[in-house]
């Protein structure tokens, strides 16, 4: 939610910078400051209102002092006091307006964002590795699965429909040593607290982080509307300090979680959304801070970085996008992008967005921190995929497939995944089988 100070203090800035977001971010920003006005008169009547009951307060107590009658007096603040609350209902009522306008707005691109209408014009920052050559023709994740038994697609039609898969086998237990292995790089090396959520979660908690009301048509509601399947670990993760005020000295609050995710909007038909390209079901570990303003660019980066080291120890060829202004998403002021290369698809897809949402979801779920000052101010919050499942799945079985269709596994997962290979290591099997039987 955007600063109604800032806005009433610089109505144009706050517009221009809505607009390099494109046509139609800033169209709410009028309504919201025509319902200010209203709400600021409506405050100063009662104020008057008020200022004259007081004064008639005292007149009535000199009155009495002298035993005079106070009748008309008293029926004059009655009136007043009657005229004050329906004033405070009718404020009430403008405040709800407003707050429901502000919610509909989206957050100002950060000043330095890169300027552009869609996702062609994001620079490209950097990259990483080299793609991987074969001296065959690379199979996609599809192929690849259904021929090593570890993906099920048909399965998981006959289960669920189309934006769903089953993992059989070697497949599903490498989705869990995947996740397995990335919360304890997370915890263990960078230092980040792990945390167990729920799935579900209240629907002002989607407020507060920005899924609603603009994206409630994408997300799975429980019958009534009263609970949600959570579309990423960041909703439950960051309302963990909602309506809270933190001591400056307990910043930054840095947490690791892993959830599946839900979201009904799967993606229109195309390469990307074959087999594990986009579903309406996929995992994830999500980094999330909560940091001072003042150090919540230089958080970023370091995210980011986080979310690199995943890639980097797996071996995978991926680049670093900044995202222009005009692709942005609703609550981000800064967003960096990590896109991995997917040979068999021949694409990049992206595993990682690391946002920087400044103060904008603060506002929404009233997360404050005291300062020096003794003020509280509103702190910045920042997350990023540090990744997602289930494309992490489709770059490493596409890059590590061998000429004979099997999938090697890379070094740093064998000893979580029991063995070295994907599609002839029986004895890697065995010997997970036995270890996990003495534990």
């Amino acid at each position: 939610m955007l600063d109604m100070a800032l806005i009433r203090k610089d109505p144009e800035g706050v517009k221009q910078r809505l607009l390099s977001r494109g046509k139609g971010a800033a169209d709410g920003l009028a309504k919201v400051l025509e319902v200010d006005e209203e709400r600021r008169k409506l405050i100063g009547e009662v104020e008057k209102l008020k200022a004259e009951r007081n004064t008639i307060s005292k007149e009535v107590g000199v009155r009495k002092a002298k035993k005079e009658s106070a009748d008309d007096l008293l029926a004059g603040m009655k009136e007043k006091s009657d005229r004050i609350a329906e004033l405070d209902g009718a404020t009430a009522a403008v405040e709800a307006k407003q707050e429901g306008l502000l919610l509909s707005i989206p957050n100002m691109p950060w000043e330095g964002c890169p300027q552009g209408s869609s996702a062609a014009d994001n620079p490209v920052l950097s990259s990483w590795g080299e793609p991987k050559k074969f001296d065959f023709k690379p199979k996609d994740h599809v192929a690849l699965g259904e021929a090593l038994g570890i993906l099920d697609f048909t399965a998981s039609a006959k289960v669920s429909g189309s934006g769903f898969a089953v993992y059989r086998g070697a497949g599903a237990r490498l989705e869990r040593s995947l996740i397995s292995w990335m919360l304890n790089l997370h915890s263990g090396e960078h230092g980040y607290t792990e945390v167990s959520t729920p799935f579900l979660v209240r629907e002002a908690s989607m407020v507060g982080t920005g899924q609603l009301p603009k994206f409630r048509d994408d997300m799975y509601a429980v019958e009534g509307g009263e609970l949600f399947l959570v579309p990423t670990a960041e909703v439950p993760v960051t309302n963990l300090h909602r309506e809270e005020i933190l001591a400056e000295g307990d910043l930054p609050k840095r947490y690791v979680a892993y959830t599946p995710c839900f979201r009904k909007e799967a993606g229109s038909a195309g390469k990307e959304t074959r087999g594990l390209g986009r579903m309406h079901q996929f995992d994830k570990v999500e980094l999330v801070w909560i940091e001072h303003p003042d150090r919540s660019m230089k958080a970023l980066e370091e995210l980011c970085q986080h979310a690199e080291s995943v890639l980097r120890k797996l071996g995978l060829h991926y680049r670093k996008i900044e995202l222009c202004a005009g692709d942005i998403g609703f609550g981000a002021a800064r967003c960096y992008d990590l896109e991995v290369w997917a040979p068999g698809m021949g694409q990049f897809l992206e595993v990682s967005s690391c946002s920087n949402f400044m103060d904008f979801q603060a506002r929404r779920m009233g997360l404050r921190f005291k300062g020096a000052d003794g003020k509280n101010r509103p702190c910045h919050t920042l997350n990023g995929s540090g990744t997602a499942l289930a494309r992490l799945f489709i770059a490493l079985v596409e890059t590590y497939q061998t000429k004979e269709g099997k999938v090697e596994i890379p070094e740093t997962l064998q000893s979580l995944f029991g063995s070295n290979r994907i599609g002839s290591d029986k004895g890697g099997a065995e010997r997970l089988a036995k270890r996990e039987g003495e534990g």
